[in-house]
């Protein structure tokens, strides 16, 4: 029997809009690692199971080191998730990713400073110490399912990218901005890690739909990011996302997911060590 799909939607700056979702019903839920940053919104969409939750809170009050990525996870895989598929708004860091294209990247370079990345911290719910392995980073299936819907609704899209999270909230200067192209980084966001990571341990489907909304400081221009010009791009582009999302998700619900999140289940299971005992 195939495994039963409900989708988690994590939805960043600009993206976080609960008319996408049917039958709407708000649920308040306090996980053993805090609270999440805002309401849960469950209902369907296209028929199929699924939660809404706004990253940042809905106002927007959350600043990205302050959210409770833990909680936020953890509420939706105590929901039933199966899936997390996130919007972020990223700025780019190559000329052929212009503001307002889409991104599904397939990997990250962390360089956040204060964030806890991690379930397994010695606490009485989890036992052992949790050393998860990152490649894949993001769930190819369901990276593959994003591709195909935007070529199918004649939206053009980047296959694959590596974001660069850095801490924020401030942006990247000038040098920062060129070391990470040096790198060969495609993007620069501030939320995505650690929030791959938890989705990871946590055994759930998790791939992003990035935008970009800038060309963060690095070229020459005099155009150097700034607050007003990523949310007026993600403004006049946010329609994207949400059709890319709302595609989706019908076509993520008639795959089988059973051996997938089996494969991520022993993946969590043989990272865990356990403590010895004397």
């Amino acid at each position: 029997m195939a495994t039963k799909v409900k989708i988690g939607i994590i939805g960043g700056s600009g993206l976080d809009d609960s008319q996408i979702i049917e039958n709407r019903s708000e649920r308040v839920v306090n996980t053993h690692f805090g609270i999440p940053s805002d309401v849960l919104i469950e209902g369907k969409i296209a028929g199929v199971d699924c939660v809404l939750l706004a990253r940042h809170g809905r106002n927007h009050s959350i600043m990205p080191s302050n959210v409770n990525y833990r909680a936020n996870i953890w509420a939706l895989k105590t929901l039933g998730c199966t899936h997390v598929i996130v919007s972020t708004a990223t700025g780019s860091l190559k000329e052929e990713i212009h503001p307002g294209d889409i991104v599904i990247p397939d990997n990250f370079i962390d360089r956040t400073t204060k964030r806890v990345q991690t379930f397994y911290d010695g606490n009485e719910l989890l036992s052992g110490v949790c050393h998860i392995p990152m490649e894949p980073a993001f769930c190819n299936r369901t990276r593959d399912v994003l591709i195909e819907t935007a070529r199918g609704i004649g939206l053009g899209v980047h296959e694959k990218g590596t974001v660069v999270t850095i801490e924020g909230p401030r942006f990247s200067s000038k040098a920062e901005s060129n070391l990470f192209r040096q790198w060969g980084a495609d993007l620069v966001n501030m939320t995505l890690v650690p929030e791959v990571v938890l989705a990871k341990e946590a055994g759930l489907c998790y791939a992003a739909i990035a935008m970009a909304t800038d060309y963060d400081c690095w070229r020459e221009t005099g155009e150097d990011v700034n607050v007003a010009d990523v949310l007026a791009t993600f403004k006049k582009n946010v329609t994207k996302v949400t059709d890319l999302i709302i595609n989706a998700i019908p076509k993520v619900a008639a795959l089988d997911w059973t051996d997938t999140i089996e494969e991520l289940g022993k993946t969590v299971n043989t990272s865990i060590m356990l403590p010895h005992s004397n």
